[in-house]
This record gives structure tokens, sequence and C-alpha cells, in this order.
């Protein structure tokens, strides 16, 4: 189980200034290798689009089990306002 300090953080919402900060910083060397060593275990692991397809889903449906409600429905859409 995971220590609510950090569950807290992890679930916490970003700004829209850490956001852009994070998607417009440099990606160091260190995380382009870890990035490939990851790519590289998961296609291995999971070598077809229908392998990859079905892991996504049944980690989908974990995460859902298991999230805050509040975010189990924000990714789900049931919150997003109708224009």
């Amino acid at each position: 189980m995971t220590p609510p300090s950090i569950a807290d953080e992890v679930n916490r919402i970003v700004t829209d200034d850490e956001l852009r900060h994070a998607l417009e910083g440099e990606i160091t060397l260190e995380e382009r290798d870890e990035f490939r060593t990851l790519f590289h275990w998961f296609t291995r692991r999971y070598p077809t689009p229908e392998s990859r397809l079905a892991y996504v889903r049944q980690a989908y449906a974990r995460w859902r089990r298991h999230a805050k409600p509040e975010f189990s429905r924000r990714a789900s859409g049931d919150n997003e306002q109708r224009r």
C-alpha cells in the first residue's frame, strides 16, 4: 500500500505551469536511456499490437478499481462539461 503522502503527490492535479515546464524541458540522456530500456522490455514482453492492447486494457481496469473516485470519473469523461 502506498503511504498517503506519496499517494497524494502522485494523484494531485498539476498546474498549467508545471505541465508546460515538463513538456518544454530538455530530455536528459538518462531519461532517454530509461525510456529506451522500458520500450524494449515492453515490446519484447508484449510483441503484438493485440497483446499490448490487452495489457493496456487490463492495466486501465486495475487503475480504475484502485483510483480515487474523482480521478476515475475524470478519466472516463464523466465530469466533462458539455458545450
